[in-house]
């Protein structure tokens, strides 16, 4: 449970801790708690390379062995440390196919004092599915979890999920395989690849990758077109952009170039192998798009455990209300906030789609965030914490709306440079959607003084007797005194964006 004076902390779950023995890196994460979206407390990894040489001779290296031995002797203090109630450990390829995996695992449980699960390859699969489920809204094609020893692939629709397969296509498996030797490697993931004809269910569909060393794609990519918001999750490609990309990685041999500085000097010798096995993926699949996500075996692990209410919420909805929960003045006013503008959209003659709906309701829950911030600071410390929060179910795109809105909310219905990057992600209808939100929030935030039990009195009507406006924001007389200048003024910048009429009617 929660230290008493922990207050930045959800009350009534406690840390759980999830190592993950991988055939390239070992990871402890530690999560706030068992919910829908977990936050991570502490995050760690180690690139040990038990993978490596098991494809030629069929065991863990003694160096790889001894140095994730030492990892998780520190993993274990940090999660005792951390006050995680529980551990669960997840081994993979390299643990799961050499012959020295069992000694390995019996020493590691040791260390840890805990069972080991090691996963088979469609356990595997299972898992990095159920991790992208966690953390996109409907998701729809196939996820490819890309490892040091193996490639998972599994159909993905919604909350559901077919069975899926592993290949032998990690990174540190072709490196073995291939000699180090690109071409080498491309004839093998094609020949591995080519008769898996069922990856063509996801035409046309979108492809979401998965793994440290597709992450490190996405991160080149961002770097080499100089994308203005690093967030890898849900970072978005078209396949021409990422065959694009792929090519440029597996034909470069000087990555002298700065953009590939920013990646560590292991994933770097990785890449190559990385985007080789993507490329042949793609080129059997042929989805529509290449999403990239942060979310994977771990998250997909603990989203199991969950029951089926849990499972059910929304990971966007449900991060942005615990959000509210610990940062506004009153959840209670964010939840109003929702319920209002529910209401008020159509007034505007606003249809949502339900992207759009979702996008607006997150963006009321963190309408409050940064109240403790300075006056003149808090529509740009909105924008920035939105921006790099670690939110999951939601587009960069609609990122961008959301803390487009909350700044609009603060600053005014203006852009200057503060918005010019997030501006570049949004599309022109998010664009136009943040603005009205803001104009809308700029109004009612005067009449509640961010309380409850006023907001959902308010409403917008068509005018009973006055033929001069289009609209009328209904106060009722006990709410009279909360008129005023200061509002007439917001209301009148509203009026002047969406170019309607307005007014205030006191019943």
């Amino acid at each position: 449970m929660v230290e008493p004076d922990a207050q930045g902390r959800l009350p009534g779950i406690a840390p759980v801790s999830v190592v993950d023995i991988g055939s390239n890196s070992i990871r402890i994460v530690v999560y706030e708690g068992m919910n829908r979206s977990p936050a991570v407390l502490f995050n760690e990894k180690m690139l040990c390379g038990l993978g490596r040489g098991v494809a030629s001779t069929g065991r863990m290296e003694p160096e790889s062995i001894a140095k994730a031995l030492k990892a998780l002797t520190r993993f274990k203090a940090l999660s005792d440390q951390a006050r995680a109630r529980k551990m669960y450990v997840l081994a993979t390829a390299a643990a799961r196919e050499a012959s020295n995996g069992s000694k390995f695992i019996h020493e590691a449980e040791a260390i840890l004092g805990c069972e080991i699960r090691v996963l088979t390859g469609p356990e595997e699969a299972m898992f990095s599915a159920l991790g992208v489920i966690s953390g996109f809204h409907n998701p729809d094609g196939i996820v490819g979890d890309l490892g040091g020893g193996s490639l998972e692939l599994i159909n993905v629709h919604g909350g559901s999920y077919d069975s899926g397969i592993t290949l032998p296509l990690g990174g540190l498996r072709l490196a073995d395989l291939s000699g180090n030797s690109i071409e080498k490697a491309t004839a093998l993931a094609r020949k591995m690849l080519k008769d898996e004809t069922w990856l063509s269910v996801g035409e046309g569909r979108a492809f979401y990758a998965v793994g440290g060393t597709w992450r490190a794609l996405a991160k080149l990519h961002m770097e080499l077109t100089n994308y203005p918001l690093h967030m890898m999750h849900g970072y978005e490609i078209t396949v021409a952009e990422a065959m694009d990309l792929l090519a440029h990685i597996a034909e470069t041999r000087d990555v002298k170039e700065l953009a590939w500085q920013t990646i560590s000097k292991n994933r770097r010798m990785l890449l190559p192998y990385g985007a080789v096995a993507m490329a042949e993926t793609l080129k059997i699949m042929k989805p529509s798009k290449v999403i990239f996500s942060v979310l994977g075996v771990r998250e997909g692990f603990l989203y199991s455990m969950l029951d089926e209410e849990e499972r059910a919420k929304d990971p966007l909805l449900a991060a942005t209300e615990e959000l509210a929960l610990l940062n506004a003045r009153s959840p209670e006013h964010a939840r109003e906030l929702v319920a209002w503008t529910d209401k008020v959209m159509p007034a505007f003659g606003i249809e949502e789609t339900e992207e759009e709906a979702r996008y607006r309701q997150a963006a009321c829950f963190l309408a409050d965030v940064s109240w403790r911030s300075h006056p003149d600071y808090r529509g740009i410390h909105s924008l920035n914490v939105i921006a790099q929060s670690s939110l999951a179910g939601v587009t960069h795109p609609g990122r961008a709306y959301i803390a487009l809105a909350n700044y609009y909310r603060y600053e005014g219905l203006r852009d200057d440079g503060s918005t010019a990057a997030l501006l570049s992600i949004a599309t022109p209808r998010l664009r136009e959607l943040a603005k009205l939100l803001g104009g809308l929030l700029r109004v009612v935030y005067p009449f509640s003084a961010a309380m409850p039990g006023v907001v959902n009195d308010l409403r917008f009507e068509k005018p009973v007797n006055n033929p001069d406006l289009d609209l009328e924001l209904v106060v009722p007389e006990r709410l009279r005194n909360f008129s005023g200048e200061r509002v007439d003024g917001r209301l009148q910048q509203l009026g002047k964006l969406t170019g309607k009429r307005l007014g205030f009617r006191i019943q």
